[in-house]
């Protein structure tokens, strides 16, 4: 819904209080990043896909969006570097490299809101750490939306929206929700393996 791929049957959604259908779809998705759990790579060189969505971007702004996220480094080791090939959905690369690429691509574009669906969910412990980095350096200048399963990944939010059948049915930080002793807090002691706390006497 964020997005506009859909819109509410009921209740709205809004961008600086006014509800995304009064905004003209295509300029409100030009101020609007999205980051998928599988970031799709058009087959190419790796320029083209950081600058898939400002293709008239100079070298000099591409390199300049893949070092804002620590993309650059990544790319260095690539044969070719910007220039190196990319097959079709960025089969030749790992999970780890496409989810930097695509955060370079966001990155480019400098969006007003950035939406990170999932963006970690397939990576491995490692190459998870090295993207939170990269969504760090994106995230911190323009509103980002967060969803994500991995309780690690929430943990890091300024505001932790917890979602139940369609609903929601806790709002506050990671701290604030732990005391409350609720749903996420009930989440995270069972990921963390911590025990239930002592009812008071």
């Amino acid at each position: 819904m964020v997005a506009r791929f859909y819109d509410p049957t009921s209740g709205r959604v809004t961008a600086d209080g006014t509800d995304l259908r009064e905004l003209d779809l295509t300029a409100y998705r030009h101020r609007l990043g999205v980051v998928p759990q599988e970031s799709y790579l058009f087959p190419g060189t790796v320029r083209d896909a950081i600058a898939y969505g400002r293709p008239e971007a100079s070298d000099a702004e591409v390199e300049a969006a893949a070092r804002a996220v620590g993309a650059h480094d990544m790319i260095a080791t690539l044969d070719g570097g910007y220039l190196h090939t990319v097959t079709e959905r960025g089969r030749n690369l790992s999970a780890g490299q496409r989810q930097l690429i695509a955060l370079a691509r966001a990155e480019l574009v400098d969006p007003d809101v950035l939406l990170l669906d999932e963006a970690t969910a397939a990576l491995d412990l490692a190459t998870e750490a090295q993207v939170n980095q990269a969504t760090d350096r994106l995230a911190g200048k323009r509103t980002t939306l967060v969803v994500a399963h991995r309780l690690t990944t929430a943990a890091r939010a300024d505001r932790v929206v917890v979602m139940e059948r369609g609903r929601v049915v806790e709002d506050g930080s990671h701290a604030e929700l732990l005391a409350k002793g609720g749903r996420y807090s009930v989440l995270w002691r069972t990921f963390a393996g911590e025990e239930e706390p002592a009812a008071a006497a």
